[in-house]
C-alpha cells in the first residue's frame, strides 16, 4: 500500500473535504494507492494578503511535518500557492509536491506561454508574486480573473451553469488577446471546471490537483525526491512548538465561535 497525504489548506468539515477528494476521480491512480485528505488544524480564511500567506505556510507545514513518521510515502499540497512546501521539504525525506510551480512547469512542456485563470481580483497579487519568484515572467502571458468570490468548502458546486461559461470567456481572452498557448487553472478549487474547459478551449488546460497526483506517481516510480543541498534539515527541530501553536490557535478560534 502506497500512502499519500494530501494537505487541504483550510480547516474544513467532512463535507468540504469530500469536495476536495473528488479530484482523485479525474485521473487513473494505482490500485494500491491510499489518499488521505487532511485539513489544517487552523489558519487563515483566505489567500489574499501577505498576512494570509504567512499563516498558511505555518498551517500547512504543521499538518504535514510528521507525515514521514506516520508512514506516508509522499505529500501533495492541495493549493496553487505552494504554501508550506519549502519548510516541509526541509523536515521530510519523502517527496513533497505543491500544485503551483508544478502546474506552471508542466504547462511549459505543452506550450511556450501559459495564462493563469484566477477566481477573483483580490487573488491576483499572490499569483504575480509566485510567477515572479519562480522566474516565469517571460513565459506567463497573463493572469486574469473571472470575478467569482471563492467558496473553499463547496467549490464551484451548484454554480456550473453560471460560472463555467464565464471561465471559458476569460480563458479565450487569455488566448486571443494575450497569446496564451496553455491555460492553468489558478486553484485546485476549480477542478470541477477542468473537463468543461478542456472541451471548450482550443489549447491544453492544466488541472493542478489531479496533475500533482500523476506527478507524484512518476516521482515514486523513479525514486525521486528533493535534494538536501537545496532543502537542508533544521539544525534544531522546533516541530513540537509548531504543533503547540496550531493547537492553541484552534482552541482560540473555537472559543471565539462560542
Amino acid at each position: 500500500m502506497t500512502r499519500i497525504l494530501v494537505i487541504v489548506p483550510f480547516a474544513l468539515d467532512a463535507e468540504g473535504i469530500k469536495n476536495r477528494e473528488a479530484q482523485s476521480g479525474y485521473v487513473p491512480l494505482p490500485a494500491d494507492w491510499e489518499l488521505t485528505y487532511r485539513p489544517v488544524t487552523c489558519g487563515p480564511t483566505s489567500f489574499m494578503s501577505p498576512h494570509d500567506w504567512g499563516l498558511m505556510d505555518l498551517a500547512i507545514f504543521e499538518a504535514g511535518c510528521n507525515a514521514e513518521a506516520e508512514g506516508f510515502d509522499a505529500v501533495c499540497i492541495d493549493t496553487m500557492s505552494d504554501s508550506g512546501m519549502i519548510p516541509l521539504r526541509s523536515v521530510l525525506s519523502i517527496p513533497v509536491i505543491g500544485a503551483g510551480k508544478a502546474s506552471m512547469l508542466y504547462a511549459l512542456t505543452l506550450g511556450g506561454k501559459f495564462s493563469v485563470l484566477a477566481q477573483w481580483k483580490p487573488a491576483l497579487p499572490r499569483y504575480r508574486k509566485a510567477i515572479r519568484e519562480y522566474g516565469f515572467d517571460r513565459q506567463c502571458a497573463s493572469v486574469r480573473s473571472f470575478d467569482q468570490p471563492p467558496d473553499f468548502a463547496n467549490l464551484l458546486d451548484g454554480k456550473e451553469d453560471k460560472v463555467f461559461p464565464r471561465m471559458r470567456d476569460v480563458a479565450l481572452r487569455c488566448i486571443e488577446e494575450d497569446g496564451a498557448e496553455v491555460i492553468c487553472l489558478g486553484s485546485t478549487t476549480m477542478h470541477q471546471a477542468g473537463e468543461y474547459l478542456a472541451a471548450n478551449l482550443p489549447v491544453p488546460v492544466v488541472n493542478p490537483g489531479p496533475l500533482t497526483y500523476k506527478l507524484m506517481e512518476t516521482f515514486l516510480a523513479l525514486g525521486l525526491t528533493h535534494g538536501r543541498d537545496v532543502y537542508p534539515a533544521p539544525v534544531e527541530s522546533r516541530i513540537d512548538m509548531v504543533h503547540a501553536m496550531m493547537k492553541a490557535g484552534a482552541a482560540a478560534e473555537n472559543a471565539a465561535k462560542g
